[in-house]
C-alpha cells in the first residue's frame, strides 16, 4: 500500500527539527526567515509515503508522545521509499512558522479527537 501525504508528521528521533521547541516559540515566536537556507532531514517514517512535491505544501507537525503539534508548512525536497523496511525518509525546508495563536487553533482544529498535543 502508498500513502499520498499532505502532512509531515514525524517524532523528534525520527529527525524533527530540534531547534523548534514550543516554549522557545511562546516567549518569541519563530518565524520562517528563521530557517531560510536550511535543509531537514527525516528518517524511518513508517508506511510507504509520497509526499506533495513543490510548489504544493506539506503541513510540518511534531508528534510528542502520540500527540500531534502543527508547527508550519514545509516543501517536501526529497524523497526516498525503503521497500524492505516499509519506511520513508528525505528532506525538506520550513517556509512557513504558525505563530503560536495560530499554531494552537490549528492544532485543535485538524487533530483526530485525543490527538492533539493541547
Amino acid at each position: 500500500m502508498i500513502e499520498i501525504n499532505d502532512t509531515l508528521q514525524i517524532t523528534t528521533e525520527q529527525g524533527f527539527p530540534k531547534e523548534l521547541v514550543l516554549e522557545k516559540h511562546l516567549k518569541k515566536p519563530f518565524t520562517s526567515k528563521d530557517f531560510e537556507g536550511k535543509t531537514f532531514e527525516f528518517h524511518d517514517k513508517q508506511g510507504i509515503r509520497i509526499y506533495h512535491t513543490p510548489p504544493t505544501r506539506c503541513f510540518l507537525v511534531h508528534n510528542i508522545n502520540g500527540k500531534w503539534l502543527y508547527w508550519g508548512k514545509i516543501l517536501m525536497l526529497e524523497q526516498t521509499i525503503h521497500a524492505e523496511s516499509k519506511t520513508t525518509s528525505g528532506k525538506f525546508k520550513i517556509i512557513k512558522i504558525y505563530d503560536p495563536v495560530y499554531q494552537r487553533q490549528i492544532t485543535i482544529n485538524e487533530t483526530e479527537p485525543g490527538k492533539s498535543y493541547f
